[in-house]
């Protein structure tokens, strides 16, 4: 998860061009336009390499999350930066229900539902 939120704010910060390996051997070299929770990436000026082929130059690509076996950062990308954005926020305690100052009625007991018709015995 610290890597999607380090990926989600990449970005934001810089446009340094990254390699995406995928499951199937082929390499993908582009700049980062936008990842999601799921880690699906979408990338622009796009240099495709696949084995056993000539590489292929494209516009935009999107890439499926799953389909990710490593992501190759660039050696002089500034990672502090990218890093100090991605820290996780704590918020105050809000009005959920582990909130103690806010006072909710009290339960009641569980009443099991019965199947079909009732017996009397």
């Amino acid at each position: 998860m610290k890597l999607v939120r380090f990926l989600m704010n990449m970005p934001s910060s810089t446009g340094q061009p990254i390699t995406v390996e995928l499951k199937n051997g082929t390499s993908v070299s582009g700049t980062l336009l936008s990842c999601t929770p799921s880690m699906n990436l979408s990338l622009k000026n796009i240099k495709l390499v696949q084995p056993h082929q000539d590489p292929q130059l494209l516009q935009f690509m999107n890439i499926r999350g799953n389909q990710i076996r490593q992501i190759i950062l660039p050696d002089d990308l500034n990672i502090e930066s990218v890093l100090s954005k991605s820290q996780v926020k704590i918020k105050g305690q809000g009005a959920g229900p582990g909130n103690k100052d806010i006072e909710a009625e009290p339960r009641r007991p569980f009443k099991a539902a019965t199947r079909g018709r009732r017996r009397n015995l």
